[in-house]
């Protein structure tokens, strides 16, 4: 199983992995697409969003092996934003070659292609040292 060496390994702050630190003896997990509902929680939808932010920054629209990245949060974006590049697809193998279909990325999530970054919605907007200048 190949490692993404540099790839982050959970959204900071929370327990949502992208990364496994060891393959599993029995097998790759299957990776299967998930519908995505609209009532998803924030939280999920942030883990999400910076799992395929990972995934641009990483590999852009080069193909990558499936690796150690973890099967639940590609199965997220699986036959949407991620895509298999080979006809012969084997969703339990961990040499599985996929890549970032960047057209399906922003429609999905324009957010990540805007100019400016849209404030994380625990970002309050005020700058801790602006608050510093005024003897706050």
């Amino acid at each position: 199983m190949l490692k993404h060496r540099g790839f982050p390994s959970r959204l900071t702050g929370t327990d949502f992995h992208f990364t496994i630190r060891r393959e599993n003896k029995k097998g790759a997990t299957p990776l299967a697409p998930r519908k995505r509902y609209a009532d998803r929680k924030a939280v999920d939808r942030a883990a999400d969003r910076a799992f395929l932010a990972a995934l641009i920054t990483h590999f852009g629209e080069e193909p990558f092996e499936r690796g150690n990245l973890d099967a639940g949060r590609l199965s997220w974006l699986l036959g949407r934003e991620v895509v298999a590049v080979e006809p012969d697809f084997d969703p339990t193998s961990y040499e599985a070659l996929l890549r970032v279909d960047m057209k399906a990325a922003e429609r999905g999530f324009p957010e990540l292609f805007a100019e400016e970054p849209e404030p994380e919605p625990w970002d309050d907007g005020w700058d801790d040292e602006d608050d510093a200048e005024d003897g706050r």
